[in-house]
């Protein structure tokens, strides 16, 4: 997807993954005791800071922390936009 936003220094652009519908044995979460997610993927990556290059590269999945970010809408699409560090850890 292409995005009209190119983060600076060490920031990168998240689109969350969508929020569990349903728990494991089966039952519906209503929206209003749905978690927010805390996995995405990244769909931006800043340049980086001069000392310091990125690890995280467009497409990885990771999670972050639970109030990390700050939450964006562009084009009708919601996304979130933070550093480096308050990324948790990438999935493989």
């Amino acid at each position: 997807m292409k995005l009209n936003i190119k983060p600076l220094a060490d920031r990168v652009i998240i689109a969350p993954a969508e929020a569990e519908q349903k728990t494991a044995g089966g039952i519906i979460i209503p929206d209003t005791a749905k978690e927010k997610p805390q996995k995405g993927e990244v769909v931006a990556v800043g340049p980086g800071k001069k000392d310091e290059p990125m690890t995280l590269k467009v497409g990885n999945k990771v999670l972050y922390g639970k109030y990390a970010g700050t939450e964006l809408n562009v084009d009708g699409e919601n996304y979130l936009i933070m550093r480096e560090s308050d990324v948790l850890a990438i999935l493989k």
